[in-house]
């Protein structure tokens, strides 16, 4: 497989409605129990950026650098491997240079910091995102006003901005929108929601869309996917 056609295949680029022009700086919110795969769809977000030659943040709250990068490698090795992506290597080592990862102790990260080291190293052209995912952020303790804030600072910066949130089990925990705790209520601040979860009785994750534009419609019938690779899983029963 070609990398064009791996981004042709890619529902991710469904997902980030990257056909709404007039909306290109956007959030969205990846939702799911703990161990679920928010981490590798915010991965798969950030893979389907740097396919398309653009640059990345990824901004891991509690996690290693280390660790983080893993994730890169092994979740490209999946997809290459399971793809038969021609010219892997070349291809990781060329896209792997368009992103930055930014680690935050829990208790250290904060709106102010987080706009001061993005602004210091877009100053020094040291790089310019098109998308920033965020992985760890703490939705029980933040208050709305910090996400207002995050939403303003992907206006000013053009950019796409995507969380991960751990849900919420049972049905009172679900707002009227379908969106679960400790994010009801706060989904008018998001253009895209989605709830990733196990599908019954197959090895396939589901990627159920409870909030989205036109763009992001699209997903509709390819919501089953590749627990390994987040990609398409066509013999999903």
């Amino acid at each position: 497989m070609l990398k064009k056609d791996l981004i042709e295949k890619n529902p991710i680029r469904h997902l980030k409605g990257e056909s709404d022009a007039k909306e290109s700086s956007r959030m969205g919110l990846v939702m799911a129990q703990a161990g679920a795969g928010k981490t590798a769809l915010l991965v798969q977000i950030a893979l389907d950026t740097l396919l398309n030659d653009k640059q990345v943040v990824h901004v891991s709250v509690g996690q290693s650098l280390d660790k983080t990068k893993l994730w890169y490698d092994d979740m490209f090795k999946d997809i290459a491997e399971g793809c038969k992506l021609e010219n892997a290597g070349e291809i990781h080592d060329a896209i792997m240079r368009n992103r930055m990862i930014i680690t935050f102790n829990e208790s250290k990260f904060s709106l102010a910091k987080l706009e001061e080291r993005l602004h210091d190293l877009m100053q020094q052209n040291v790089i310019k995102p098109s998308c920033m995912v965020v992985d760890g952020f703490d939705f029980v303790k933040t208050e709305r006003t910090v996400l207002e804030g995050l939403r303003e600072m992907a206006k000013a910066m053009d950019l796409q901005i995507w969380f991960s949130a751990v849900c919420s089990d049972g049905a009172d925990s679900q707002g009227a929108t379908g969106v679960p705790a400790p994010c009801k209520g706060m989904e008018d601040l998001f253009n895209t929601v989605v709830l990733l979860q196990p599908v019954p009785q197959s090895d396939c994750l589901e990627l159920k869309i409870i909030k989205g534009s036109a763009a992001v419609s699209k997903c509709g019938k390819l919501l089953k996917l590749d627990p390994q690779t987040l990609m398409i899983r066509e013999d999903c029963k």
